[in-house]
């Protein structure tokens, strides 16, 4: 019989990677998730019944010990940017992966897999730092053996990096940016599934990878390209970080006189983490020593923010037909 696997938030941007290929590999796949019926997209990554959308609340006990009942491995994705209702940082990043790595040793799963993110560390002001920190912390104390991933910025097609700025960027001629020259090392999410894919397969040494591209650029550097990818003149104009706490302190507020209803644009905790570079540590396991060659932005790109350009998939065709009239 096949092997089972539990993936908590599957049907996130990173998880429904990992699900796919996890799937690919003959696995079968519970994918747990708060809204099962928003999640069925992800069946048909495998032969009928394979993959399996479960309802499941990272915050409850028994909701995730339910779901885990018989998986032979766990890969915990959920996380969030921005707090909102009951998901709090705290219940989300720090509690909830204590609660996955704590109920696996209990049920005696021996593979995990936790995915963090750069900048992860308990000394953080950032309470998103923090919280990530504290979550990796809990599942060391309970899951030794877990495999823990930290990614840089994540770019691909159903990404929320390149493709909120290509929206923005279609709607004037400025595009403001917080942290124009904060570093970071921006890594193809399919790239991430397949570490992530090792370590559920027992083909990677327990620990922490810090997970990026081959490319380091200052946030600005990213906008270039992708507004050249988008075919897209644009201003880019830093906000100074003062001015960018202001703004979240003011969309914090907003967000919070009307019960989340607004959702903020920023958050002041955002805007603390844009003040520290994102990039791999110097000396750090990474793709390296999982065998992985990490593919390039400019590969990936233009696969997906095409529809962002003036005339979308026809944007090639009438730019040759306008050198062929030049000619």
């Amino acid at each position: 019989m096949s092997k089972l696997v539990t993936i908590y938030g599957g049907s996130g941007f990173v998880g429904r990677y990992i699900a796919r290929r996890l799937a690919k590999q003959g696995w079968r796949v519970r994918v747990a998730v708060r809204r099962p019926n928003e999640a069925l997209f992800v069946r048909p990554y495998g032969t009928p019944g394979q993959v399996e959308p479960v309802l499941c609340n990272i915050r409850d006990d028994e909701s995730v010990r339910a779901v885990m009942q018989g998986a032979d491995a766990v890969v915990n994705c959920v996380g969030i940017l921005a707090e909102s209702g009951k998901n709090r940082f705290g219940a989300v990043q720090a509690e909830g992966p204590a609660r996955v790595a704590r109920i696996a040793a209990e049920q005696g799963i021996t593979r995990m897999v936790q995915i963090s993110a750069i900048g992860a560390d308990a000394e953080s002001d950032s309470l998103y730092a923090r919280t990530k920190a504290q979550g990796e912390a809990a599942v060391q104390q309970h899951m030794p053996e877990a495999v823990i991933l930290r990614p840089s910025i994540v770019f691909g097609a159903e990404d929320q990096f390149f493709n909120r700025f290509a929206r923005m960027a279609q709607l004037g001629p400025v595009l403001p940016v917080v942290g124009a020259d904060t570093l970071f090392q921006p890594v193809y999410v399919d790239d991430v599934a397949q570490a992530a894919v090792l370590a559920v397969e027992g083909e990677a040494a327990p620990g922490i990878y810090e997970l990026g591209g081959p490319e380091v650029a200052r946030f600005r550097d990213l906008m270039v390209l992708m507004l050249q990818t988008i075919q897209r003149r644009r201003m880019i104009v830093n906000i100074p970080f003062p001015l960018a706490m202001a703004m979240g302190f003011g969309f914090d507020m907003l967000n919070k006189v009307t019960l989340g209803l607004v959702p903020a644009q920023i958050t002041r905790d955002q805007v603390r983490n844009l003040k520290r570079d994102n990039v791999v540590d110097q000396g750090a396991r990474g793709f390296a020593e999982l065998g992985i060659s990490p593919m390039p932005m400019e590969s990936v790109l233009p696969d997906y923010l095409w529809p962002y350009r003036n005339s979308g998939q026809y944007a090639a065709i009438k730019g040759s037909a306008k050198n062929m009239r030049q000619n």
